[in-house]
């Protein structure tokens, strides 16, 4: 089978039944491996980047390799085995329908009108401060999270699945588990993350751009602001402290009207971020179901768009368009 279609599979199973709580996931796995081996290295390496840097190395080796090696042992015994653990290795590395089930958990609360219910649902997307906030505080952590997560959750492994199969996808999750595990800008991490930080930036950096864009080819369907989507993308994407997840962030809020953004509270401390949008109309939990709607549909698009591209190249289609159009 393609690998096209294998991602494909892989992802309409994760639109259709998500990461069943019973299933050990090889993501917390990577973490438990990463967060092992922090002490080790810190105790046998003196210079703390270095050490950072061999976590890294040693993370992204254990994960390739595994990956490599129980992908091609199932394929040995039969080539459909392969094919299924290839499936079912892609698989665990979406996350459209949890993180449309987390927001969504968010939306039932707001609707029903219990707000402590929402504050303790969005919790578990954001990790500001929760206990205050009020009704648009919270569907601001609830789209921005979507917004946010869209990329490292969906369309990023997308991409990366397409150029590397099971062991690609499941390297791009090793390295995003890195920069959740140690990616922090605080003294115990600022040197030792420091690797993780930055390769998570580099690998980001053509998913979190083409998914922007993407953003804007979705809204233009759904009948939202596609123009807003381009024209904040482009002025207000470079304003999140990150250089990727602003990206999708401000293509989000000119596509849905809104200005995400503020200031946030990070037990107890006030951070102010730079606003992404204009407020042409006030947070509301509908803006929770668009932004689900938006992050679904521009995952199908880089679906097609990723597959179709590697089968273009991969089958000699690219090459022959390429002769006709030079004769």
């Amino acid at each position: 089978m393609r690998l096209e279609f294998q991602v494909t599979i892989a992802f309409g199973l994760d639109i259709l039944i998500g990461d069943p709580r019973w299933l050990p996931h090889p993501v917390k796995l990577i973490g438990r491996f990463a967060a092992a081996l922090e002490s080790p290295l810190r105790r046998a390496i003196s210079n703390t980047r270095t050490a950072g840097i061999l976590a890294v190395l040693a993370v992204l080796s254990v994960t390739g390799w595994t990956t490599f090696l129980v992908v091609a042992g199932a394929a040995h015994l039969h080539p459909v085995a392969g094919e299924i653990v290839s499936i079912l290795a892609l698989y665990t590395c979406f996350a459209a329908r949890d993180l449309a089930a987390h927001s969504g958990r968010v939306h039932r609360a707001l609707v029903n009108g219990d707000l402590p219910e929402a504050r303790r649902c969005v919790g578990m997307m954001v990790g500001r401060d929760t206990a205050r906030l009020d009704e648009p505080e919270i569907v601001r952590g609830a789209v921005e999270s979507v917004a946010e997560n869209m990329v490292d959750g969906v369309t990023a492994p997308l991409f990366f699945a397409v150029l590397g199969g099971p062991v690609g996808a499941m390297l791009y999750k090793a390295v995003n588990t890195l920069d959740s595990t140690f990616g922090y800008k605080n003294e115990r991490y600022l040197q030792f993350g420091w690797a993780s930080a930055r390769l998570d930036d580099v690998i980001n950096y053509i998913p979190s751009r083409v998914t922007a864009r993407l953003v804007a080819a979705s809204a233009v369907l759904l009948g939202l602001r596609a123009s807003g989507a381009r024209r904040i993308f482009k002025r207000d994407g470079r304003k999140h402290p990150s250089p990727n997840s602003g990206l999708t962030e401000a293509a989000v809020a000119g596509a849905l009207g809104v200005q995400l953004g503020g200031l946030n509270y990070y037990f107890g401390e006030a951070s102010e971020r730079q606003r992404m949008g204009d407020p042409e109309q006030p947070l509301r939990c509908i803006h929770i179901l668009q932004a689900n709607r938006l992050m679904l549909l521009t995952s199908v698009i880089a679906l097609i768009v990723f597959a179709g591209a590697r089968l273009l190249f991969t089958s000699g289609l690219a090459e022959t368009l390429f002769s006709g159009l030079v004769k």
